[in-house]
């Protein structure tokens, strides 16, 4: 018996809502508006860049401490960030905090008790 995979494609309805920007305009003039938003959005764009960048540095330093879970987790939330794959984005950053969380209380504890 053969199993057909189905490859679905998710495409996520953006919302935006565009009233914070026209009041931008409205209250400060097209010129300064303008260079405000324009900072704005490089800053969001360096923001996800430097997201896939503390994520990749999470991983390293797990995997460096022995923590093979967390490192394994922050790789998939890499993934996740590569492929552009916002679902499944979802899915893992939960996962990552909840094994985070877990990890590190756990680390914590076993540090007391050497001192």
């Amino acid at each position: 018996m053969t199993a057909e995979i189905a490859v679905l494609h998710v495409q996520d309805r953006l919302r935006q809502d565009c009233e914070p920007v026209v009041a931008i305009y409205r209250d400060l003039g097209a010129v300064q508006a303008e260079q405000i938003v324009a900072r704005a959005l490089g800053e969001l764009a360096l923001t996800m860049s430097g997201l896939a960048a503390q994520v990749r540095r999470l991983q390293r330093l797990s995997e460096q401490l022995g923590m093979l879970s967390l490192g394994a987790v922050a790789g998939d939330v890499r993934l996740c960030l590569d492929q552009g794959d916002s679902t499944a984005f979802s899915a893992v950053w939960a996962r990552l905090l909840r094994v985070a969380e877990r990890t590190l209380a756990a680390d914590h504890s076993l540090i007391d008790r050497s001192v």
